[in-house]
């Protein structure tokens, strides 16, 4: 049983990112007839007078103003329109107290220097395109910038890199709510893969390899197979057919990650499928994903997730009929 997961308040204004903007209005906005329970209501909110322009000659109608704001769960933030343009103090106010009240606020892109302006990053990591990130350093200097991860989750606040890693941040701001298989599920329907761990790299140095890399592919898919094993380096490696020295090297340039962070985040998103939609206890789990005890798995799963495994099945698993002991 899924609660409401609430409103929605998408920011626009004048100078608006269209992509980034149509990421928010895509996952959030969209009609889900596939679902049987209720999805986000949604409403744009007009930082601007009336209709805003928008990159690639758009112009924006927006639902209602900032008063919107008041009675919103979420607030997303696309790209800013100027990094070095002083923002409405009207705005920050009302995102002070939206916070205040409990609201989550999630920036893409360049909107991580609105919510900068608010104060409420003080102390907290966040992150943001690389290109801003020294930037955003200097001029924020009580901000704890990651640079090379595509979003962080600070709990209310959740800030993104550069436009594609929005959708991520956003697919995992519905996987908090409604659970990885919803999640995913939105993620078909926009014909990309899973939405990817925010401690993924933003910049890969060879993004596009000059020969296919089907080696990684198919180790990669033979170790999702495998999960319940011990894998490690040496056995990725030999069934590549590579040293360790080279398998190391090809892998973090296809992927951005280390083997080791890889397989952990395979493990744990076998996990949460295994704790959404099985009724196998918290043991059998942990062996099926590749745990050596329970206690082990425990700790990597709320390291990661932010809940332990028995919490995160009493919110998100489906009703299934328990094993025969």
């Amino acid at each position: 049983m899924h609660a409401e997961p609430g409103l929605v308040a998408i920011l626009a204004y004048d100078g608006l990112c269209t992509f980034e903007f149509g990421i928010a209005v895509e996952i959030f906005g969209l009609a889900r007839p596939e679902f049987d329970f209720p999805w986000y209501e949604h409403r744009i909110v007009g930082v601007d007078q009336g209709p805003m322009r928008a990159m690639g000659g758009i112009q924006v109608l927006a639902d209602g103003g900032m008063e919107l704001l008041e009675t919103a769960r979420t607030i997303i933030i696309p790209g800013w329109r100027s990094r070095t343009e002083r923002v409405p103090e009207a705005l920050l106010i009302a995102l002070r107290q939206a916070h205040a009240r409990g609201a989550r606020l999630l920036s893409i892109c360049s909107g991580v220097f609105v919510l900068a302006a608010t104060g409420l990053l003080d102390g907290l990591s966040a992150t943001t395109h690389w290109r801003y990130t020294e930037e955003l350093a200097e001029r924020f200097p009580n901000i704890l910038v990651d640079p090379d991860v595509l979003y962080v989750d600070a709990g209310q606040l959740i800030t993104s890199a550069g436009s594609a890693a929005g959708i991520d941040a956003c697919l995992h701001l519905v996987a908090r709510d409604l659970g990885t298989h919803v999640a995913n599920s939105v993620a078909r329907r926009l014909v990309m893969s899973p939405q990817r761990t925010g401690g993924q790299a933003q910049f890969i140095p060879a993004p596009v390899s000059r020969t296919p890399r089907n080696d990684l592919s198919r180790v990669m898919q033979w170790a999702r197979e495998r999960l319940h094993e011990p894998l490690g380096v040496r056995e990725l490696a030999s069934q590549a057919a590579m040293s360790e020295r080279t398998f190391l090297r090809r892998f973090s340039e296809a992927t951005g990650a280390s083997p080791k962070s890889w397989l952990q985040q395979q493990r744990l998103a076998r996990a949460r499928e295994l704790l959404e939609s099985s009724a196998h206890n918290t043991e059998s789990i942990a062996q099926q994903c590749g745990y050596r005890s329970v206690e082990s798995f425990r700790v990597a799963f709320r390291s990661v997730v932010g809940l332990p495994p028995s919490v995160y099945r009493e919110r998100f698993g489906r009703e299934v009929k328990a094993l025969p002991m």
